[in-house]
């Protein structure tokens, strides 16, 4: 990427539409050479910890942590009542997700040799303003039929009302730096991955 210090590892995020394969990407990225991290993971680890619990708990009610332990699902199930609650989780959940990203990254300059690329999964990439934080973003989109059939869904309003919480497909693909097609199999997306990083990388 033009203008970049010399030896700097390209720090990319990577979002998606449901089932369009963001977690295949981000494995199949992996192989090719960089770095990756899942920021759902990063938030489970944080959900599971003693400071979390405590504030959500005391936002939410003991009945999110039975027996000391948060239920993701009773939680979901609170804040996704409320407008309110949810924008409170967000703002709570979402910086702490963005720190431990940023001890990932700056972690990774120690290792010998480098990878080729920083790679950070997040399905909210756009919808967090977390976009600002990366030098490019990739969207992997696939045909709403391809995407039906690999969420098990009947219907198109099956896939939207998983959706609607999230910006669209058209939009990602807008607003996203580069666009990866996943209508194949598990080897072109690889392929085409490994373009990618190779332009990158360039």
């Amino acid at each position: 990427m033009a203008g970049e210090p010399a030896g700097r590892i390209p720090f990319l995020g990577l979002t998606g539409a449901i089932a369009a394969g963001k977690s295949e990407a981000l494995a199949a990225l992996e192989r090719c050479g960089a770095a990756t991290l899942s920021s759902d993971a990063v938030a489970h680890e944080l959900l599971a910890g003693d400071e979390l619990r405590d504030i959500l708990v005391e936002r939410l009610g003991a009945r999110v942590a039975p027996g000391g332990v948060v239920d993701r699902t009773a939680v979901a199930g609170e804040v996704f009542a409320s407008d309110e609650d949810r924008a409170w989780l967000e703002q709570t959940l979402w910086p702490r997700v963005g720190e431990r990203i940023g001890a990932w990254y700056a972690a990774l300059t120690e290792r010998e040799p480098p990878p080729v690329a920083a790679i950070v999964e997040v399905p909210l990439l756009f919808e967090s303003g977390m976009e600002q934080v990366f030098d490019a973003t990739i969207a992997v989109v696939a045909d709403d039929a391809v995407r039906r059939e690999r969420a098990g869904l009947r219907d198109h309003a099956g896939l939207e009302e998983r959706e609607s919480r999230q910006l669209g497909q058209e939009e990602k693909s807008q607003r996203a730096d580069y666009v990866i097609r996943n209508d194949g199999d598990l080897g072109a997306l690889e392929a085409k991955l490994s373009e990618l990083l190779a332009t990158i990388g360039a």
